[in-house]
């Protein structure tokens, strides 16, 4: 590079016009001392943003912004951000959530035994007035944090009520739980087999149900209780609050039912949404009338259907994940050999594939376990995978380093779930995997050496889309004892928020409109404590999300 044109830049870059040419005026200036573009360059700078008509139109030096007329707030030392983004959660389930029993454990909850869990269903029904007859529902029990170190049975249940039909919805929704009214409600007994891809589990040396389901066989007792959903509506404008307070711009309705989405667009419809939704129907149910008529990959209002879904298997904590290598300690009745199963057979996942494939229309899979991986693996090697078609695999907690090295050949971009390693680290280590596997899930920095985009998740409601926890946990990797899981895997801060920003974005097929701040992008912008570049990781709980814009527009303060 000759000296005349360093020259130029160097002009260029001190006038303040780096980014944008002059403006007069725009609708909105935000100001901050620590302003994080996510371009590449890995530390805050003091920088003016300008907003006109929901876009950034200007970014440039506070002494230039002084010259643009409009509303101005300036941050301070409080750092601006792109807003975060879900790379994969449950929006109008975590609407649902907000009108049950909340059972999870700390720091969710307060739940620690059956006992508790009684007690605050016992609560529920009394505060919420229910009705003889009407179903209570709770979710996130978690038999891993439970003293007695178990699932609750129609036993413990009856003893919350028998007036009342009762469903619990196990942290990770890959099992449930229900009384003995729920049992009949549902035509559920000792005659009843076990469904494709589902167990009921049975009393020992006995055929009758105790009252506790995995995967497809809790669909009968889920769909009942599902019809006790009440205010469906004003349950999303809560759910929009929630991610909001987390920084969220723009949040993920994963394996969404028609009815999800129909609810979500008439949410919008009635101003209740105020940031993007991105939803997923579930694919492997066939092409039905529904899915035929979405035009994906199109916003309508605020909500647009990315892809399809397809869910291969289940929980690690719940021990239903498809694995090759067997569990370290076996769940209820099964053997030393137990590995898991898969929810659908390959030649389903392989068929599914190839007709989405064929159809251009993304693909998002869930696969916990190594074996529900091989599995996708193979099917996208088969087909016929045409144009970018940005497949995702969510989760991928357990993918080994040959598996990663397959992924990157064929463009599969991994999701991973990493606050499972706060949230069920120890159990992972102490149960689930034993050590040298548990110290290898959601191998971030593998991912990383491998020059591989790949984003991480909340999977909210099963924990809350709490951004921050989210980014600490895949920095530190730190699990509810306080033990460092897989110190090889840690990966920088800034590497974390690629994985909620621009690469959550990529994910979308949105990195051209989010994800960085750059003039011409949407207005999507999350405002910070403190620049959490400038911190240790171990520090990073300390930082709180102070405001959230979305689209130019202000859609959460913490002052108010």
């Amino acid at each position: 590079m000759n000296k005349v044109l360093i020259a130029l830049i160097l002009a260029v870059v001190l006038s303040g016009s780096v980014y944008a040419t002059t403006i007069s005026e725009a609708d909105l200036i935000l100001s901050s001392d620590n302003v994080i573009l996510m371009t590449g360059d890995k530390k805050a700078q003091p920088l003016s943003i300008a907003i006109t008509n929901k876009k950034i139109v200007w970014v440039g030096l506070h002494k230039d912004a002084k010259n643009i007329q409009g509303t101005k707030i300036d941050f301070g030392n409080q750092a601006i951000l792109p807003g975060f983004i879900d790379a994969h959660g449950h929006a109008s389930y975590l609407a649902f959530a907000s009108q049950v029993a909340n059972i999870a454990s700390p720091p969710v909850g307060k739940i620690k035994t059956i006992k508790d869990l009684q007690i605050e269903l016992k609560e529920f029904i009394k505060v919420s007035n229910l009705q003889p007859g009407q179903w209570l529902i709770g979710l996130g029990y978690d038999n891993s944090l439970l003293a007695e170190q178990r699932h609750p049975t129609k036993e413990d249940l009856d003893q919350v009520s028998t007036e009342h039909p009762i469903y619990l919805i196990h942290v990770s929704a890959h099992l449930g739980a229900t009384n003995s009214m729920g049992l009949a409600l549902a035509n559920i007994n000792s005659n009843t087999p076990d469904p494709s891809g589902g167990k009921i589990r049975r009393y020992k040396n006995s055929s009758e149900p105790n009252g506790v389901f995995e995967e497809s066989a809790a669909y009968p007792v889920q769909q009942l209780a599902m019809s006790a959903y009440k205010d469906p509506i004003g349950s999303v404008k809560k759910a929009m609050e929630i991610y909001a307070s987390h920084g969220i711009t723009t949040a993920q309705d994963g394996a969404s039912s028609p009815e999800a989405i129909a609810l979500m667009q008439a949410a919008d419809d009635q101003g209740m949404v105020n940031l993007d939704i991105i939803s997923y129907p579930v694919g492997q149910n066939g092409l039905d009338k529904s899915i035929q008529t979405i035009k994906f990959g199109s916003y309508k209002g605020r909500v647009k259907v990315g892809g399809i879904k397809l869910i291969l298997d289940g929980s690690p904590q719940g021990k239903t994940a498809y694995l090759t290598e067997p569990y370290y300690k076996p769940p209820h009745s099964e053997s030393d050999s137990y590995k898991g199963y898969p929810l659908i057979p390959q030649k389903e996942v392989s068929k599914w594939v190839s007709i989405y494939a064929d159809l251009n229309i993304p693909i998002m899979a869930h696969a916990n376990g190594d074996a529900a991986a091989d599995m996708l693996i193979k099917a996208v090697k088969n087909a016929d995978m045409k144009n970018d078609h940005r497949t995702i695999m969510i989760h991928a907690q357990t993918v080994r380093e040959d598996q990663l090295d397959q992924m990157k050949k064929l463009k599969i971009i991994p999701s991973y779930f990493s606050t499972h390693t706060f949230y069920w680290g120890d159990w992972h280590r102490d149960s689930v995997f034993g050590e040298d596997r548990a110290m290898r899930i959601s191998p971030t920095k593998s991912t990383l050496d491998r020059k591989m985009p790949f984003t991480v998740h909340n999977d909210a409601p099963v924990v809350p889309p709490d951004m921050i926890r989210l980014l600490w946990s895949t920095t530190n990797r730190m699990t509810r004892s306080g033990k460092v899981l897989g110190s090889e895997q840690k990966i920088s801060t800034y590497s974390a928020l690629e994985a909620i920003t621009i690469n959550a974005a990529y994910q979308h097929f949105e990195d051209g409109i989010k994800g960085t701040i750059e003039v011409g992008k949407q207005a999507d912008l999350v405002v910070l404590s403190e620049d959490p570049l400038s911190i240790e990781t171990k520090n990073l709980l300390d930082i709180s999300v102070i405001a959230t814009f979305s689209r130019g527009v202000e859609i959460f303060n913490a002052k108010r």
